[in-house]
Order: structure tokens, then sequence, then C-alpha cells
């Protein structure tokens, strides 16, 4: 089969991969569609992210859906012809994260398309991939598998949600509107915010958070000031939600972030200065979230079911054959969203 391998920065290849045996608790999956991340932007760009680096080739990718080709002799749930999504987390549950819940802590993860560990875990961009029955999440037949696509980006946000605690009722700041941002907005809107209020430096991208629910989009880069009239009375949001990685959203955010109020960090930017005193004289809590378990299968139900629709996130589908003008163009804020590519024609 064919699967997309990144080599070095700037060395992304479609060639020729092995094909994994079956085993008995496990489903062969025709790859349909694959969303390209910021993780696989980096690889792609940089050759890895932080302290994280590339030391194998290894096929990248992790957001991915496709339809059931073979099943293992002990499968009983499955059946070949059956679209699913699929996760790409496969925690070990077995050390003492896993055995508390905490399953995305795992201390021997094994998520698609990351160069956390040597050897590498090869990713799900390829025409085939054999995967843990566990992992693949049914879909209605008549399913748009780009849509079910999405499912691993907005499960980031329905932990993100989780990490706040409610916002049942509550005004709440969206800081970067990419495609995690934009489905968070729409996952806000299914959990019952109040108002949500959306803030970007691109017009295209806060025409997107419009879409899926911001009731307010402010552009920061026409107006660097359009949130200081959310400072008055000591911050006007329950919850911010920070997913730019931008170190400056996050001091913005401890003024416009009522006291005793939650500031969540979803977007990695690096280390950050950030004025304590502003954060303990307003008691405010910051939380870190990192990745997903169980809110998968939740993101997996709002999409099919459509209590959250996605579609306005996904700006490009491209095929296989076109892997490093789609990278390319994820790469370009300003021309693409959520960029996806199709890895086998048969299953669209």
């Amino acid at each position: 089969m064919q699967a997309l391998v990144c080599h070095a920065p700037m060395d992304l290849r479609v060639e020729s991969f092995p094909t994994d045996p079956l085993g008995p608790q496990q489903v062969r999956v025709h790859v349909a569609h694959g969303g390209i991340c910021g993780s696989d932007l980096h690889y792609f760009q940089h050759g890895g992210f932080g302290t994280v680096r590339l030391q194998q080739p290894m096929v990248l990718g992790h957001e991915v859906s496709g339809i059931v080709a073979e099943v293992g002799q002990a499968v009983q749930h499955l059946r070949p012809g059956q679209r699913v999504a699929i996760s790409p987390s496969r925690p070990c549950g077995q050390c003492v994260y896993c055995q508390k819940g905490h399953q995305n802590h795992c201390l021997d993860m094994r998520f698609y398309g990351s160069a956390m560990r040597f050897p590498h875990i090869q990713g799900a961009f390829r025409q085939d991939l054999v995967i843990e029955a566990y992992q693949a999440h049914p879909l209605r037949d008549d399913m748009d598998l780009s849509l079910a696509a999405l499912a691993e980006p907005l499960s980031v946000g329905l932990h993100a949600i989780a990490r706040a605690g409610s916002v049942f009722g509550k005004t709440v700041l969206v800081t970067g509107c990419g495609p995690i941002g934009n489905l968070l907005i729409g996952a806000l809107r299914r959990a019952g915010a109040a108002r949500i209020v959306a803030a970007d430096l691109s017009a295209a991208a806060l025409a997107v958070a419009q879409k899926m629910g911001a009731d307010e989009v402010l552009n920061l880069a026409e107006n660097p000031q359009a949130l200081d009239p959310f400072k008055a009375d000591k911050g006007q949001f329950a919850v911010q939600f920070e997913a730019s990685g931008s170190p400056q959203a996050l001091r913005q955010g401890l003024e416009v972030v009522m006291p005793c109020g939650v500031i969540v960090a979803v977007g990695l930017g690096g280390d950050s200065a950030l004025p304590l005193n502003a954060l303990v004289a307003k008691e405010l809590e910051l939380r870190g979230t990192f990745r997903f378990h169980e809110e998968f299968a939740v993101a997996v139900r709002f999409l099919s079911e459509g209590l959250v629709d996605g579609r306005p996130v996904i700006s490009h589908v491209l095929p296989m054959g076109e892997a490093l003008a789609a990278f390319e163009l994820a790469a370009d804020k300003t021309k693409a969203m959520k960029v996806q590519i199709q890895f086998n024609t048969a299953t669209a």
C-alpha cells in the first residue's frame, strides 16, 4: 500500500509501506479521509517540535476515518463495509494513570504519528490500516467520512470543556479560531454556553467561528483594543479557552476573565511569562488540557447525529497524490482552515 512518510524537514514522500497482519482482536480499515493537524505540520516543516525530533522516517497523521475491510476472528461488533471513525489513542490500560481513568496521561501511550518515543509510532496517513477493534467507532451507513475525520480535533475541544467544568449559562471567550478553536465553539454551543465571544487575527477564521456558533467575533488585527471593554469590573468572562498558543492572548485573558474564573490553555506556544500578581489577586485558575479519551465516542456521536456541524471547518480536501500541496496549503492560514487528504477514492 501507499503511505505518507516524513523523512526530514520538508521531505514528505508518498511511498510503499508494508501492510500489517491482522490479529484476532483487530480490524483492517481502508482509510478514507485524514485531516492535517498542527503536529503534522511541525514534523513536515521543522522535523518535530520542542525536544521531540524525527529520528527515523515516520508515517504522519492521526485524524482519520475509513471503511472496515476485514475483521479479526474474535471481533463480533464490527462488519466489513461499515463506516468508522478511528481513535488514534492506544493507552496501555495498565499504568497508574490508566487505572485512575486518566488514559490521556498513559505512561506507555501509543498515539499515531508520534516521535515522542523510539521507535516512533507510525501514523495513520496510509491507504490500509490495522487497528485494535476498540479504536473503531461505528458511524451511520450514509455518514460523510470527511466529516467523521473531525472526531479527533473535536475530542480535543470536548476534553478542554471538561477541564473547564460547567460552561452552562456562562459567558465564554475563545482566543484562536483555528480548527480546534472553531470546533470548540461548536461544542460550547452544545454544552449550553450563554454567550460565546471569539477573538482572532484572521477575518476568514472569524467567519468560520460565526458559522460554528460564536455570538460575537473580535478581529484583533483590525482593532487590537477590541477586548478592552471586557476588562470592566475586573472582567466579563467566566471562562477563557486560549487556543492560539499566543502568550499575549493568555496575558489578555488575565485582564478580561472575572475573579474566580477559569482559563484553559488549549494551544501550545512554548514558554510564557505571566503576571502572577493578577492571577493571585483575582483568584483565577489556569488549567492545562491534553488530548482526550472518553470524549472521542462523544465527538463521534455529536458529528454522526448532527449535534455539532463541523462542515464550516473543512476548507479543502485533496487526493493523496497531491499530499505535498495539501501540506503547503494547510500551512497557509490565510487560505485554509482544516485541510484533509483523501486516501482511497472508493471510500468517498
